[in-house]
């Protein structure tokens, strides 16, 4: 088999211009929402938005350029000792709020290490199954699979961030799925977690139990825990098909951090069902594209890396949404790409970046494709 060099206007070429527009444009309609709203949540929230944008363009575009398998597979390991040093440290230095560490504090800014490393815990553990994947219905493969997440989950679940947590659950149950694990496996998992859940909810805080409870259902709390997600989905309902209108809207001026969390309310305040549409479908077709990426991978991690970073897209939109029209309990997860969150916005792109280097090297080399 040989290799051949591509110039960098090749590359660029290759660049899949729906997993780059996509996600513009629905960040697009994230700087306009916060602008709309500028009044309440000030215009920091839009520099700061928007510097995020500029930096994650600019890293798809130098990280697409870059072969991602030149630098995993040398680098696989030390990724997975940075993982667990990154939430580490939030144990350690991080801010506690609400029974939470989720934050670092530097002064001038603060960083959610769990969202950089949601794409490092995507690349390792697809690399992981990629070794094993000949037999990877063997219960010593599927034990050390397990070892190799639940290191990573574990660790933030000391942080108490649940939300997150299931999160990183739902990504690698995608990419086990799709790497061919038994669903006899699947069943067995989920009969252990009702069997165990009685246990961990034990060890749940008040303050996380009573937002599981009140999450499902508002009205138990409606001037306290379910108060949030009531307001927001009267903001939803609001704003009708078509809106208020770019400055218009009222509802949302009292939704507590409305910015980030519930963002998704001030859009359909402001835009109405079409604005709510727009973002939905952009998301539903990124989520497809990603999926068919996946299939024409040159590597069979690579398209692991592909489902998984699909898999963010889906639980994160499902469980924000979810909450947003006071359905699902309010866990602190934000809406891809959309959001106001300089760490999740850039770790999004982030993980763009690594699906479009994987694209863009989709032709590396001649005549035969690659199965590791």
């Amino acid at each position: 088999m040989r290799e051949y060099s591509v110039s960098v206007k090749e590359r660029l070429r290759r660049i899949d211009p729906i997993v780059f527009f996509c996600p513009l444009l629905m960040s697009a309609m994230s700087i306009i929402t916060l602008a709309g709203g500028r009044e309440t949540f000030g215009w920091r929230c839009v520099i700061v938005q928007t510097a995020a944008v500029v930096l994650g363009l600019t890293a798809v575009v130098i990280i697409s350029m870059l072969d991602y398998d030149a630098f995993i597979s040398k680098l696989v390991v030390p990724i997975f000792i940075v993982s667990c040093l990154a939430i580490v440290a939030v144990l350690i230095f991080g801010s506690e709020d609400k029974g939470q560490k989720n934050w670092i504090n530097f002064g001038f800014l603060s960083v959610q290490p769990s969202e950089f490393v949601k794409i490092l815990y995507i690349i390792t553990f697809s690399k992981h199954i990629d070794r094993v994947k000949a037999n990877i219905n063997h219960p010593k493969n599927v034990l050390a699979l397990m070892v190799h997440a639940g290191i990573i989950i574990g660790l933030l679940l000391l942080t108490k961030d649940l939300g997150t947590a299931l999160v990183y659950i739902a990504i690698t149950a995608a990419m086990l799925f799709a790497a061919g694990l038994s669903i006899w496996y699947f069943i067995g998992a989920a009969v252990a977690a009702i069997i165990i859940f009685p246990f961990i909810w034990e060890h749940l805080g008040a303050y996380q139990q009573e937002r599981i409870l009140v999450g499902f259902n508002p009205s138990l709390d409606p001037l306290n825990k379910g108060y949030q997600p009531l307001l927001s989905k009267k903001a939803i309902a609001a704003g009708g098909l078509k809106g208020a209108g770019f400055s218009g809207g009222t509802v949302y001026k009292s939704l507590p951090v409305a910015e980030s969390d519930f963002l998704f309310a001030v859009l359909c305040e402001k835009f109405g069902f079409a604005g709510a549409f727009l973002y939905i479908i952009l998301s539903g077709v990124l989520i497809m594209r990603l999926l068919v990426m996946a299939r024409g991978a040159r590597k069979d991690y690579g398209a692991l890396i592909c489902v998984g970073v699909a898999a963010i897209l889906i639980a994160q939109t499902v469980e924000n949404i979810g909450m947003c029209l006071a359905m699902l309990p309010v866990v602190g997860i934000t809406l891809p790409f959309f959001s106001y969150g300089g760490s999740s916005m850039l770790s999004l792109y982030l993980s763009i970046a690594v699906v479009q280097s994987i694209h863009t090297h989709n032709e590396k080399y001649y005549f035969e494709r690659e199965s590791a």
